[in-house]
């Protein structure tokens, strides 16, 4: 029955049902042929919402739908240009900059896009950059949001494997440090090849000070959420809950340009973007406790186990399946059905499940970036007013650091691991 519904599962999303449907039928499906009692659908379903790490997810959406309303992702971007402009490839560089910043605050990828991304494109097409390029600098640098905390997917991540949600996402730290990096340099490496304009100087002490100044109030809110998990003075949850009444706080006494209007506007996209999301945790929970039933885990831990015991031949195929799951499933939905079974044996062999955790999401973040399912790309396409073609084009030599990162933090559990050592 575990196979029976895995194959319902696929042939419903490839005739294109929508993926909650895809998981609730044949889960009904089952509950309905075995004769359980129909309540155990609803049972499931609450248990499953009954989360107090799921908190952080709706508080982490409304403070980057509340930033993006009131003003602050232009002060990060101003600041970021003065800071960084000079360097080869100008705002390109300032771009990927800001993404790091930006994710420091919000948590998720498409807020990038949809918050920085507008400002970022239009900027660069304004100082002489084209379209297809400014969209694909996009695409690429806001690849890091869910891997820098506060990350929703690695929350998600935690919430499903027990994990320590804390030493998730400060085990991100690292590598996303590391994604920025080498998107810098590969920016900078084609706009000397193509002698793309640049700030004509560098900004003197005082004008990076003077655009730090009304940035500083949002840069701290990172420092505030990382140092006081660090400390141990609140949870993740309450992290997000300290950051959005931080975030609330500075944008209507410190900026002044927080009104009703955009409180209700973040509250209600922040409603809609939590809805879509819970219910796929609440849908897939239900299906992924009838696979346990089945023992569909444990019949693909001797499978995988059989292949090999390698760690490293394990992350292998580890990567690959995240890789082409991305591809075809958001990474909520891949989170949710594809972890419960893949991680238990790679636990086993020997795998460090917070490093495993930081794969995985990577890997789903570049699902992002690739057809058929490429959310970023559709949303980057829109903003930036290209075809898909064009992006995709640009996008090529931005999938080199994003793959050597990716080689990177497999391969180097070390440097994933530095900082959640510390917490141990």
């Amino acid at each position: 029955m575990g196979l029976i519904l895995i194959v319902l599962f696929l042939a419903l999303f490839v005739l294109g049902f929508p993926v909650v449907y895809s998981i609730l039928l044949p889960a009904i499906f089952y509950v309905v042929i075995e004769g359980l009692p129909l309540g155990l659908l609803t049972q499931r379903v609450t248990y499953a919402l009954d989360s107090f790490p799921l908190v952080a997810v709706p508080l982490f959406i409304f403070v980057g739908n509340l930033m993006n309303l009131a003003g602050v992702t232009d002060r990060i971007f101003r600041f970021a240009d003065t800071l960084v402009g000079r360097i080869p490839g100008g705002l390109a560089q300032v771009n990927i900059f800001s993404s790091l910043i930006f994710s420091g605050m919000s948590g998720a990828a498409l807020a990038d896009v949809g918050g920085l991304g507008k400002i970022e494109i239009e900027a660069m097409k304004r100082r002489g950059f084209d379209a297809p390029f400014a969209a694909a600098v996009t695409a690429s640098s806001a690849v890091v949001g869910p891997i820098f905390p506060p990350s929703i997917p690695l929350i998600v991540y935690g919430s499903v494997t027990s994990v320590s949600i804390i030493q998730l996402l400060i085990a991100g730290i690292v590598p996303a440090l590391i994604c920025i990096l080498l998107l810098m340099v590969t920016a900078a490496i084609i706009a000397i090849r193509k002698d793309m304009p640049r700030a004509e100087r560098w900004a003197s002490p005082r004008e990076v000070g003077e655009s730090l100044l009304p940035a500083l109030p949002a840069l701290l809110a990172p420092v505030l959420m990382i140092s006081g998990m660090l400390l141990g003075l609140f949870t993740p949850t309450e992290a997000a809950a300290v950051t959005a009444v931080y975030v609330i706080l500075i944008s209507w006494l410190v900026y002044r340009e927080l009104t009703l209007d955009h409180l209700w506007s973040a509250m209600l996209t922040t409603l809609r973007n939590t809805s879509a999301i819970l219910i796929i945790v609440a849908a897939a929970s239900l299906f992924g406790w009838i696979l346990a039933v089945e023992q569909i885990p444990q019949d693909f831990s001797k499978l995988i186990l059989a292949i090999s015991s390698d760690p490293f031949v394990l992350l292998l195929i580890a990567n690959l399946i995240f890789f082409i799951a991305g591809m075809f499933l958001d990474s909520t939905t891949a989170t949710l059905l594809v972890v419960p079974v893949i991680a238990p044996p790679m636990v086993m062999a020997g795998i460090d499940p917070v490093h495993l955790g930081i794969v995985v999401i990577f890997n789903l973040m570049l699902g992002l970036l690739t057809p058929p399912m490429g959310l970023s790309l559709f949303l980057v396409s829109s903003i930036a007013k290209i075809t898909l073609r064009q992006l995709l084009k640009a996008l090529l030599p931005f999938y080199a650091p994003l793959l050597l990162t990716l080689a990177i933090i497999t391969f180097a559990d070390g440097l994933v691991l530095a900082l959640p050592k510390l917490l141990r």
